[in-house]
């Protein structure tokens, strides 16, 4: 049987980051077919000629609305600025084809929805890219959590910091555009709430204060723009359960490069994990005598899959395009067999829940519940 014909729209960083992952995938898992590189479409058609002939596409355009149109084409990898997600995901999925969609779904929720209802109503598989749950020591954490070892996990914290909007003298870029959503929360709160949402139950209510360091930036014609969402997230949340916790979020973090730093306490100990260290987590357990406690550093190794499918020992470490590897594995396989660990469109529309009460909590200045 073929492999999946994939259409690629969009070959930034994100978009590079995918024709990786199809690449490769089937070389590192073996359990799937190698996905067929049909068509790429950039913005314009020589860009896009230059990427297909790199990336190893057959066919390339200037407009990606040619994908729809393309036969070979099955799935549609979106890598494009947030506020074009809805307008394409909504299309592929019309069109009869599968979505995987870079995070987040859609500045506008009622466009999310809008999402959401197109993909149960394509019958078609639409997933979204969070790959940081795909990595082997996100995935022994969830493990551990379920498995009982710190006990009854009673709260959280979580910090996801970067610095690359922390010169005041930077660009301004759409990253600060209110089309692109509130900011930090929807560029980086939503990898948190991804994370957690393998472990633990649902958020509940939120309350978050929402900040901007600096007020405007310069352009590329040397004027002065307003920065129109935000830089810096503190978010309080409650779950279902009653289990509470904090999110801080910064786009303008100096030194800070990808960091998105977990504690989980629990009644019989703690876990610890730090994405600029994502090949190692920290555990403490309350077992033994007090003078011998303390944390352990566990390694990725073999014995956290897939990890044993990239490199036979521990220590020697995984890397951000790997996880986009295992993403596109665990893609597959929904939508060859339904089952896979991944990040639906329904999933997804929970998370954008989330970070559309976090802006309503800011705006009222209150505990804002995802239900009332």
């Amino acid at each position: 049987m073929a492999g999946l014909g994939v259409g690629l729209i969009g070959t930034g960083y994100m978009g590079k980051c995918h024709a990786l992952a199809w690449n490769s995938v089937a070389s590192i898992f073996g359990d799937v077919e190698r996905p067929r590189l049909i068509h790429l479409a950039e913005w314009n058609r020589e860009l896009a000629d230059d990427q297909a002939h790199k990336l190893g596409f057959k066919r390339a355009t200037g407009n990606w609305r040619d994908l729809l149109l393309d036969p070979e084409v099955q799935v549609i990898s979106i890598t494009t600025p947030n506020a074009l997600h809805a307008e394409m995901a909504i299309a592929a999925l019309e069109a009869g084809k599968h979505v995987w969609c870079e995070k987040p779904m859609s500045p506008s929720f009622a466009d999310a929805e809008r999402m959401l209802a197109a993909a149960k109503a394509s019958g078609r598989k639409a997933v979204l890219g969070y790959n940081y749950i795909q990595n082997p020591m996100v995935r022994h954490m969830a493990k551990l959590v379920k498995s009982g070892a710190i006990g009854q996990v009673h709260s959280f914290r979580v910090e996801m910091d970067e610095d690359f909007m922390a010169d005041a003298n930077a660009p301004f870029s759409w990253r600060s555009e209110a089309k692109s959503g509130y900011g930090v929360v929807d560029d980086f709160g939503v990898h948190p709430l991804s994370i957690l949402s393998t472990m633990l139950e649902p958020v509940e209510a939120v309350f978050a204060d929402l900040g901007k360091p600096y007020a405007s930036r310069v352009t590329a014609d040397g004027t002065a723009r307003d920065v129109e969402n935000f830089d810096v997230a503190h978010v309080l949340l409650r779950l279902t359960d009653g289990v509470s916790g904090a999110i801080q979020l910064s786009r303008a973090a100096w030194g800070r490069k990808g960091r998105i730093a977990i504690q989980l306490f629990g009644s019989d100990g703690t876990i610890a994990y730090d994405q600029e260290r994502m090949n190692e987590l920290q555990l403490f357990t309350r077992s033994g005598k007090p003078a011998d406690q303390g944390f352990r550093t566990i390694l990725a190794g073999p014995d956290h899959p897939p990890y044993n499918l990239f490199v036979p020992a521990a220590g020697h470490g995984l890397g951000f395009n790997d996880l986009k590897a295992i993403e596109a594995h665990e893609l597959i396989r929904t939508i060859k067999s339904g089952q896979g660990h991944v990040i639906d469109f329904a999933k997804g529309l929970e998370i954008e829940r989330a970070i559309h009460a976090m802006a309503k909590s800011h705006s009222d200045g209150r505990w804002v519940r995802l239900r009332d």
